[in-house]
């Protein structure tokens, strides 16, 4: 139960990551040191599954998947999207703490990215070049994304929510890549968090239901054959996985740079602004609150990462 506990508040935080454009799932995921426990758990959705279910040998099934650690993850994750959405949309819509919030974020992402990079190891200088590289080819492409325009148009047709969910459901695995952000940018992530955030007061429509269904069913083919490639990549590439993993959560950091100049004020609602960023020209309190904050949120992740890691060295199995 008490790891079903921790598992529960892991999902929690990922949920809540999840739902934010700019910040990865994938990226908590990883800091809370469950990244490869979770990869390995979805790439176990195959043959050998339907095996054991076929023949109704339900404990090894369920072992197989690592199913009470996904269940546990899941429920948080769930909660988490349900929660944190409407929490995040106040925080990052009130100017007093738009700041301060993606502050925060910032800094918990530029810490990952130092626990990312120190599991990358070489043994000579050109390989260490050849990961450099990867890194900064990554950085770029991170960085590409953050400033593509988001599209804006017509309800979207069911075929292309599904198309949608299998695209982004491999950015939310990813650290560094936001998958809120790819909807955003594919113009869906106003559409389903509407219907996602109506579902706790009751709105609930046969609309609904279809479109989080069909986006479901995207997000879980992309999520198992995506798995299962990345598992291949942890498994014998890993160094250079990571290096690519840091890299692109180092190009991402475009998307939640604290200070920006609202673009649209008329606009109240945060999926439809739009915001461009800028560089302080004078160290006032707000640059000082959001560099406090963004170190504590630093801190907080490196303090986090190495309790896990102490409590995996104390607890290995």
């Amino acid at each position: 139960m008490r790891h079903d506990f921790f598992n529960f508040g892991r999902g929690l935080l990922m949920g809540g990551a999840d739902i934010i454009p700019g910040v990865s799932g994938g990226t908590v995921a990883l800091v809370v040191g469950i990244y490869e426990r979770l990869v390995t758990a979805i790439s176990h959705f195959d043959l050998q599954l339907l095996k054991h279910v076929s023949q109704r040998q339900w404990r090894f099934a369920a072992a197989h998947v690592d199913l009470r650690f996904l269940l546990a993850l899941g429920a948080g994750i769930i909660l988490g999207i349900l929660t944190f959405g409407s929490l995040m949309n106040q925080l990052l819509t009130t100017e007093a703490t738009r700041s301060l919030t993606l502050a925060g974020f910032f800094g918990a992402i530029l810490a990952s990215c130092v626990i990312v990079f120190r599991i990358v190891q070489w043994k000579s200088s050109a390989e260490l070049g050849f990961y450099l590289f990867l890194e900064i080819a990554a950085i770029a492409i991170a960085f590409g994304l953050t400033r593509i325009s988001v599209r804006t148009g017509e309800e979207p047709a069911l075929w292309y929510i599904f198309s949608c969910g299998v695209v982004a459901i491999c950015a939310m695995i990813l650290p560094g890549i936001s998958g809120a952000f790819i909807l955003l940018i594919l113009g869906v992530y106003v559409h389903l968090t509407d219907y996602i955030r109506g579902i706790p007061r009751g709105e609930i429509s046969p609309e609904t239901v279809t479109t989080i269904a069909v986006f479901a069913t995207g997000c879980a083919i992309g999520l198992i054959s995506f798995s299962k490639v990345l598992r291949w990549l942890l498994g014998h590439h890993q160094s250079a996985t990571m290096a690519v993993m840091c890299g692109l959560m180092l190009g991402a950091l475009n998307k939640i740079w604290p200070f920006q100049n609202d673009m649209t004020p008329e606009i109240h609602n945060l999926k439809h602004k739009a915001y461009a960023n800028y560089i302080p020209q004078v160290i006032d309190t707000e640059v000082i609150q959001c560099f406090i904050v963004a170190m504590l949120a630093g801190s907080a992740v490196l303090v986090l990462d190495r309790f896990v890691k102490q409590s995996a060295a104390e607890n290995p199995n």
